[in-house]
């Protein structure tokens, strides 16, 4: 994991996963440095990751106010009970299914969650977080949000994209990704991360970005992009062309089968046998 400062009051804590046949995910957590610090998302859930010791490069980690959980896949809760215990004043952000989901495997201590609804908003002391659904999504619990006192979009999973390499998956921006690669790996994404998108109405399911155009932020961030500047409008136009595309359908038991015979060592000779 790496750190960057995006601006003065954001820092990205960039990660990403290679997916054999699509590409490097970006696996980003953020650090809102508001007059009480945000933390979005807690990483990998990884035994080689320390998100705790990668969140310390921005933030002590017992500063931390809130953790903004935007939904409880393992992508995104990696570090949350080791940070829980490092920030003894931090409360999690989260909605009621979002406990539920977590509680399958390790509960949220309920004195430590605050839950919040879209639509709904949280005051940090010097700005006023505003939440909302994202258009795409792949958990019923996603709640992303806009920071009111800069207008910094912060997506969940939606707008992500696979990247050729990992360097440009955990990159500070996208500003070497030619628009066209960036259009194709968003569609590629929307396919894989919300297959539901098959079956919507392509003027209503445009009309769920409407928040998003009024809101026009110059800066969106994704768990899954690097930090785009300036390319909502274009991100939007995007999206709003997936309703209707079929979703990713990956490797079979065949192609599983194919794969795990290419790693296999080449059989050793039988000592019985006499070497010419």
């Amino acid at each position: 994991m790496s750190v960057h400062r995006v601006r003065p009051d954001v820092s990205v804590l960039s990660d990403s996963l290679e997916v054999p046949g699509i590409g490097h995910i970006p696996v980003n957590a953020f650090v809102l440095h508001a007059e009480q610090p945000v933390v979005v998302d807690t990483g990998l859930g990884l035994p080689d990751r320390s998100f705790l010791s990668t969140l310390a490069e921005a933030l002590d980690p017992a500063d931390v106010r809130w953790i903004w959980l935007t939904h409880p896949d393992r992508d995104h809760t990696g570090g949350i009970h080791t940070l829980l215990e490092a920030a003894p004043n931090a409360k999690v952000v989260t909605t009621f299914i979002a406990v539920g989901i977590m509680s399958c495997e390790r509960p949220l201590p309920l004195n430590r969650v605050h839950l919040l609804n879209p639509g709904q908003s949280l005051d940090v002391g010097d700005r006023t977080l505003s939440a909302f659904r994202p258009p795409l999504f792949d958990n019923p619990a996603t709640v992303g949000f806009f920071d009111d006192l800069t207008g910094v979009c912060f997506s969940s999973d939606c707008f992500g994209a696979p990247m050729p390499t990992a360097d440009t998956a955990e990159g500070p921006d996208l500003a070497g990704v030619p628009a066209e690669d960036l259009r194709a790996a968003q569609l590629l994404w929307a396919s894989v991360d919300s297959p539901w998108v098959e079956n919507v109405d392509p003027k209503r399911f445009f009309d769920t970005f409407r928040l998003l155009r009024d809101r026009e932020p110059e800066l969106v961030l994704s768990t899954h992009l690097p930090a785009a500047v300036g390319m909502t409008e274009r991100m939007i136009d995007t999206l709003g062309s997936a309703a209707g595309a079929s979703p990713f359908v990956g490797p079979d038991q065949a192609a599983l089968a194919q794969m795990l015979a290419g790693f296999e060592p080449p059989a050793a000779a039988d000592p019985g046998l006499p070497v010419t």
